[in-house]
């Protein structure tokens, strides 16, 4: 079958793999379109630097036809990943995609849509009228979070992007206001005025100085939720600032949610898309560019690419 593979580089190359063979629990899954995600990159390195490194599918979700039905599907974990013409898929974990989306909807609302929506409803526990703060959010993540604070009753939502085409996005998607996270400026008091003088939530996909100003200014309680370090790895911050107003760093993975409720999120981000609640950019790339993509992914494209298989 035709794949993407994993072999002596970090960047996959389209050719020819084994077709897969499901196990206990498992289906095979005729593959119509994967998701590229930033955890494919950061698996594929981790993947590649192992003394042990086999040839592997990359990809952890997409859309496929299990029985006849159009499912949505996270990867088995197996070296079939959903980059593939063919891939495995644990039974449980399947959900079928309404007909009213598209193969492009019903991913963008997996690893990004769960990311966003639980987030905010199960890692931060939002109460009607909390003021939050997402950050990077000109990105795929980031614009869900912006549309999901508001479905889940924020007061106000503030969007703050490294670039004035970010927030220029994010106020499109509905933000109230917006900061441009620059150099040289004091973005704790920018933060501050945007939120009109309350933070109560800051969705953290980039980490960095940027994250830490953000907790500074957040109120008594603030809860930092963080999902992503896209700015680097490392800060160093004096965390006594932190004690007095109980403020708090959470980190948050959705796939530390159980299945259950993650399929009944995902159908709830399903009706609000059909609804017309949710609206996100999303490129289809051809399959034979999938290189090129994968370099794209890496550079943070401000949208969602979905790999035509």
């Amino acid at each position: 079958m035709r794949a993407a593979v994993l072999q002596t580089s970090s960047v996959p190359i389209v050719s020819t793999f084994d077709m897969p063979v499901a196990g206990d629990g498992e289906e095979i899954v005729q593959v119509l379109a994967a998701g590229l995600n930033p955890i494919d990159l950061i698996l594929a390195k981790a993947h590649i630097a192992s003394p042990t490194a086999h040839p592997i599918v990359p990809g952890r979700e997409g859309v496929g036809i299990v029985a006849g039905e159009r499912m949505y599907f996270s990867s088995a974990g197996s070296v079939f990943g959903s980059m593939a013409e063919y891939s495995t898929a644990r039974t449980e974990r399947l959900i079928p995609v309404p007909h009213e989306l598209s193969n492009e909807d019903a991913i963008t609302l997996g690893i990004a849509g769960l990311t966003a929506w639980l987030s905010l409803s199960n890692a931060a526990g939002i109460k009607e009228g909390e003021h939050v703060l997402v950050l990077g959010a000109g990105g795929a993540v980031g614009g869900l979070a912006i549309q999901a604070a508001r479905l889940l009753g924020a007061g106000r939502v503030i969007a703050a992007s490294r670039s004035a085409a970010g927030v220029q996005r994010a106020l499109e998607a509905g933000a109230d206001a917006g900061v441009v996270l620059e150099t040289g400026v004091n973005l704790g008091e920018q933060f501050q005025a945007a939120a009109d003088g309350r933070i109560d939530i800051v969705l953290d996909p980039i980490w960095g100085p940027h994250a830490i100003a953000a907790l500074q200014a957040g109120s008594p309680g603030v809860r930092l939720i963080q999902i992503g370090s896209s700015s680097g790895p490392d800060v160093s911050f004096n965390p006594a600032f932190m004690r007095m107003g109980g403020k708090r760093i959470i980190g948050f993975s959705s796939g530390s949610v159980s299945h259950a409720e993650r399929k009944t999120v995902y159908q709830r981000l399903c009706r609000h898309r059909a609804a017309g609640e949710l609206k996100f950019d999303v490129e289809q790339v051809n399959f034979s560019e999938l290189a090129e993509a994968w370099k794209r992914q890496a550079q943070f494209p401000q949208k969602k690419l979905v790999i035509q298989i």
